[in-house]
């Protein structure tokens, strides 16, 4: 046995990515939470595929409600971050629009596990997990901002509730996801463009598309 930081001994070698503990059992609950079900996985049962003691588990989140906010939590506080980022900078309004798309788009499909699909589940709904819910309500303010102002420059700021289409287009990655069983290869390019165009912006989209990874790439 090996011994993995506090609690009792590992039960056999590291087999999960992560270079920590914690780390690994967010992979496994990550795993199970969106194959087996959040109702139905234990957190014996995550503990087992981490190969550590329940016991163990216990000294890194306090209950499997934990385990599911920190999981939530890695799907919202990097595009978050970047849209309030976003929201300060002088970029016209589609190149910031445009720059968050690509980013949230780009995370939903290279996490290992759909994530995204825990959006679903009932248990959100609770008290518990108003914080996330919250946080996620922000990205969805700065989302529909970006967007009204992209529908001003465009001359259809009057297209009621046009501005509420980006965000949940960009969430359609998660239903895609859970239909083919991998990350859509087309996703990145198409999602962040129809984007703009579902708004009738009519610009150069191959220029907008070459800010926005530029802008990511210099962080």
């Amino acid at each position: 046995m090996t011994n993995p930081g506090p609690g009792r001994p590992r039960l056999e070698q590291r087999t999960r990515r992560g270079q920590t503990p914690r780390a690994e059992i967010l992979d496994a609950a990550g795993e199970l939470f969106t194959t087996k079900g959040y109702a139905n996985t234990s957190t014996r049962a995550v503990a087992d595929a981490v190969g550590i003691r329940q016991a163990s588990l216990y000294h890194h989140f306090g209950s499997k409600d934990d385990i599911l906010d920190a999981l939530l939590a890695e799907t919202i506080t990097a595009p978050l971050e970047l849209a309030q980022r976003l929201g300060k900078a002088a970029e016209p309004a589609p190149v910031r629009l445009y720059t968050l798309a690509l980013f949230d788009v780009r995370q939903l499909c290279a996490a290992r596990w759909n994530l995204g699909a825990l959006y679903l589940l009932p248990d959100l709904r609770t008290e518990r997990f108003e914080a996330f819910r919250l946080r996620r309500d922000e990205l969805r303010g700065h989302y529909e901002a970006f967007a009204r102002d992209v529908l001003s420059e465009a001359g259809a700021a009057g297209v009621r509730g046009a501005e509420v289409l980006p965000f949940r287009l960009v969430e359609t990655v998660i239903s895609i996801r859970s239909d083919e069983g991998a990350a859509p290869g087309y996703a990145e390019s198409v999602i962040p463009d129809a984007a703009l165009r579902m708004l009738g912006w009519p610009g150069d989209l191959g220029e907008i598309r070459g800010t926005a990874t530029e802008l990511l790439a210099t962080g």
